[in-house]
């Protein structure tokens, strides 16, 4: 080992000549690299942190370390990133695998001691230097579907040691891509009241005009004041109909750079910042996610570069000029965007009266927000900017806003449910209403007393629901008192209708067995190779409880050789 953290040492030294080796780090597949996401594209609430590589829509590829290393962090989850690899590279660099089916052998019998020793089947373990060493082209995984995925593929990431992530491509990684980025929407923005664009004072979408060569335009605006630009843009790869982040969005007016966001690195800590990075309130409501191309208070990125005046231009009377963007993908397509400006005053706008809510929220300091037994506490610097609420309660049900304001920090909604009868208070949950049918989802709620209490960071609908009814469990491949010596896996199906399932546990014969949970398929699966059940006869124990503590308990008996 003492050579190896020799080497990390010389490597270091030359990490601070040469930030990103080429030829370093190989595919991680065997397959032709083929990307359903790229790297820092945009996704609700966070900037994608690797690159999504394909995998023939099946799961089971042999996932090759990236470059020799040691495993230095295993985390298995239900969500998130599932069966999760991180391996620490000499040179610094750590490469993170994500959704894996399953580890590599030496990898899975390290992994599956630790879940029976904990008895649960999240885990997440930080293996020392010298316990899972790692060669380059090693098999340390299989490919898989596991956690928030959305399909089978790979999430394959590059981590420098700060735990930033860096696009892979950087470091040499060769994606086939010959197409340059696409234009759906364009929109112009006044920055304040001073400002207006063809004669209004809102946000406003401009026609936009493709042509033949790939570039797009607009018709000309006629404007004054401060005026800023967003866009809707993403690119294709050769190989994929996904449509993809980009690589560089640059802005120029009468020919001077103006904004400038490079997709390249960022932290964790500031991902949350793209719903400030784009217009929120058009996310939520139809799903486009508008680039916008000047800064507003509170938009930290670490992206952005060669910003002046925040992005926005300045249109004066009697002037005539053209409003640039370039958009790049990462091998150097680009399209270009032009926009003519006229400056010319506004014709007398007249706005109908905006009503608003009365409560008004300043974001640098506490809100605390209260109406008959629901109050709700903001901390300082929730919100980006100084706003006016809709607050409203009546009959158990709280209505927050709407969802169309981005927040950077959870708050907290509080229930006093003193009223309610004793055996019904702890059924109660707090949930957020969805849809046009207003469905009630479960949000974590904790009891102290008479007081429930939720953290969300979303604003909407809100409401006590109750939830009496336990989960239910259900057999897949077996029946009660029949043999299973030819069946791999034990199956059974959990469902919970209201406030969700919160644990569950098995064992066989009285002693605690890993099961699997698939929430996207409601399946606990147990596998036999395992070897927890010796005896002929085996009596299988499985409990389930929801999210209030109602719980549902399963008893079977089969038998095995």
């Amino acid at each position: 080992m003492k050579y190896l953290f020799a080497f990390i040492f010389i490597s270091q030294f030359s990490f601070a000549q040469s930030p990103y080796p080429q030829d370093y780090f190989r595919n991680p597949l065997d397959v032709t690299l083929v990307l359903s996401g790229t790297f820092a594209e945009l996704r609700s609430n966070h900037f994608h942190s690797g690159l999504d590589i394909k995998t023939q829509q099946r799961t089971g590829l042999k996932v090759y370390a990236a470059a020799q290393g040691y495993v230095s962090r295993i985390k298995v989850s239900h969500f998130g990133y599932g069966k999760a690899l991180y391996i620490t590279h000499p040179n610094g660099y750590v490469s993170v695998y994500a959704h894996l089916d399953k580890f590599s052998p030496e990898i899975q019998k390290y992994i599956k001691a630790c879940q029976y020793e904990k008895e649960s089947y999240e885990v997440e373990m930080f293996p020392s230097p010298d316990e899972l060493i790692i060669e380059t082209d090693q098999v340390v995984a299989f490919s898989g579907n596991t956690g928030s995925s959305g399909g089978p593929h790979l999430h394959f990431e590059i981590r420098d040691n700060e735990e930033r992530p860096i696009n892979p491509m950087l470091f040499g990684m060769d994606i086939k891509d010959s197409k340059p980025p696409f234009i759906s929407a364009v929109y112009a923005y006044p920055k304040n009241r001073n400002s207006h664009i063809d004669d209004t004072k809102k946000r406003k979408e401009l026609r936009l005009i493709p042509h033949k060569n790939g570039d797009y335009s607009t018709e000309p605006i006629y404007a004054l004041g401060d005026i800023g630009f967003g866009v809707v843009s993403n690119d294709q790869q050769d190989f994929a109909n996904n449509k993809n982040g980009l690589s560089n969005i640059q802005s120029f007016y009468n020919g001077n750079k103006t904004f400038e966001m490079d997709f390249k690195r960022f932290t964790f800590a500031e991902s949350k910042h793209i719903n400030r990075f784009i217009d929120y309130e058009i996310y939520k409501e139809k799903k486009d996610r508008i680039q916008k191309l000047f800064v507003q208070s509170g938009n930290t990125l670490s992206m952005l570069k060669n910003v002046n005046n925040q992005g926005y231009i300045k249109v004066e009377d009697s002037t005539s000029s053209v409003y640039k963007v370039r958009l790049v993908d990462f091998k150097g397509n680009e399209s270009w965007l032009s926009i003519p400006v006229i400056g010319k005053p506004a014709k007398e706008i007249l706005e109908a009266p905006e009503l608003k809510p009365s409560t008004y929220i300043l974001a640098n300091q506490v809100n605390e927000l209260e109406k008959e037994n629901v109050t709700v506490y903001f901390p300082t610097q929730t919100f980006y900017e100084d706003f006016q609420i809709d607050f409203n309660v009546r009959n158990d049900s709280l209505k927050l806003h709407k969802d169309v304001v981005p927040l950077m920090k959870s708050f907290t909604i509080k229930y006093d449910i003193s009223h309610y009868a004793d055996e019904d208070k702890d059924k109660l949950f707090i949930a957020k209403l969805y849809g046009y049918y207003q469905n009630a989802s479960y949000i974590s709620t904790k009891r102290i007393g008479d007081m429930l209490s939720a953290r969300t960071k979303t604003m909407g609908n809100f409401a006590l629901a109750r939830d009496t009814v336990s989960p239910t469990i259900r057999p897949v491949n077996f029946q009660n008192k029949k043999w299973l010596s030819k069946e791999n896996y034990l199956k059974v199906k959990i469902a919970d209708d209201l406030s969700g399932i919160s644990n569950y546990r098995a064992t066989i014969n009285g002693k605690w067995i890993l099961m699997e949970y698939d929430y996207k398929k409601d399946t606990l699966t147990y596998d036999f190779e395992d070897n927890i059940n010796s005896e002929t006869e085996n009596n299988l124990k499985i409990i389930v409880t929801d999210n209030v503590g109602n719980s549902a308990t399963f008893e079977a008996t089969f038998f095995r050789k």
